[in-house]
């Protein structure tokens, strides 16, 4: 089983196929009894509903499932995708309020920031709220304000969560958020001072506010990312994660739904090294769920590595991958390591090898140095490592 742009789905479950039916059509979903009836026969529905909650799709798609008749989809089935979805819609008004108070406390703190995701998109990209699912808020602020802002949710009962290890201030660009939780309200937030970890090119902050779109979401201004900055911004993000998750394709078809300015969109994609990355989203999008490509954004989405690197993400929907899960099994770390280097052109590939010669914060663990010798780093790395090497194999 396959279609026009060779995206062969063959190797796909029939869950997984059904699941990608129902999102990819727009109109009556019961059309699919007349044009893919096989798809329903014999279904294994728990499988189908883990699919659901596993690519984080189940309140779209419980939007879709309630129309269909107890004949094709168990009654049981529809009541367990409205339990999900109610549930999702209480947590996204819990979002939407605590999102619309930190925002306002930065405001007033004088700290520009920008929401990257969460009700922001729900609103924007679905319409409603209910119809995408959100388990914190993410956003990005000048770097220069990081700390003001960390001291801010200190404040107000938010706790850092201080994984990130540093030498010589790599933090800066191996990393590119914080994370804070708040217990009492269940809350995770994550601070961004770029969109992506390096060796990633990106739009600097004083661009993306220049782009911003205020929310109508709340009564106090909530800024997010302007539509070209979005979809960079969406493409990255799910590439990154090999688009494991079909909610990430599904906010990249509502995106395209939208009246995105072709020519520069292109242009910024190019700038910032994403444009076969930007045809991947397309050329999946367009394979797995049916959306029509704008004519002037087909040249992108037909190029040759752009359906290769499609064709390579197929691979994380064959099997559940998640890769926020610790252990990730072996073959899925390899493929992962090597799909993610693939993904890159070749001179973002020429940084990411050289980055491996900057030191490490496992190298100030192995030999203690002050800080006015963590120059010495630099010489000393390919030493350190290959004792690292040595000691631990």
């Amino acid at each position: 089983m396959g279609n026009a742009l060779g995206l062969s789905t063959g190797t796909l479950s029939k869950e997984m196929r059904l699941l990608l039916a129902f999102l990819a059509e727009d109109h009556n979903p019961n059309d699919l009894l007349v044009s893919q009836p096989e798809l329903f026969r014999e279904t294994d529905w728990e499988i189908f509903i883990e699919l659901a909650l596993h690519h984080r799709v189940y309140p779209y798609l419980y939007r879709r499932l309630k129309h269909m008749g107890d004949a094709w989809v168990p009654a049981w089935v529809v009541r367990r995708m409205f339990n999900l979805y109610t549930k999702n819609t209480f947590q996204m008004l819990h979002l939407s309020g605590e999102m619309e108070r930190v925002g306002k406390l930065f405001t007033d703190n004088d700290i520009d920031c920008l929401f990257l995701k969460g009700p922001v998109i729900a609103k924007d990209l679905y319409g409603d709220i209910s119809l995408r699912t959100s388990c914190d808020l993410d956003l990005i602020l000048p770097i220069e304000d990081l700390s003001k802002a960390e001291e801010i949710l200190l404040q107000q009962g938010y706790l850092k969560d201080d994984y990130i290890r540093t030498v010589l201030n790599d933090w800066k660009w191996r990393h590119h958020h914080i994370v804070f939780f708040h217990s009492g309200k269940g809350i995770k937030l994550e601070l961004h001072w770029r969109l992506n970890p390096a060796p990633a090119k990106e739009p600097s902050f004083a661009e993306l506010w220049k782009h911003r779109r205020t929310s109508s979401l709340t009564k106090h201004p909530i800024y997010y990312l302007g539509r070209e900055d979005l979809f960079l911004f969406l493409v990255s993000h799910g590439a990154r994660h090999g688009w494991s998750r079909i909610r990430w394709l599904l906010d990249i078809k509502q995106l395209l739904l939208q009246q995105l300015d072709a020519p520069t969109l292109t242009a910024l994609l190019r700038k910032h090294h994403y444009y076969y990355i930007g045809g991947q989203a397309l050329a999946l999008t367009s394979g797995l769920l049916s959306v029509s490509i704008d004519s002037q954004l087909q040249p992108m989405e037909s190029a040759n590595k752009s359906r290769q690197l499609a064709k390579e993400a197929l691979f994380y929907l064959e099997r559940m991958v998640n890769l926020h899960s610790p252990p990730i099994p072996p073959e899925v770390e390899s493929y992962h390591k090597r799909h993610q280097f693939a993904l890159l052109t070749i001179s973002r590939k020429f940084l990411f090898v050289l980055s491996f010669l900057f030191p490490y914060p496992e190298d100030a663990e192995t030999l203690p140095l002050p800080r006015n010798l963590h120059f010495l780093y630099f010489p000393l790395r390919p030493v350190l490592w290959a004792w690292r090497k040595t000691i631990g194999g």
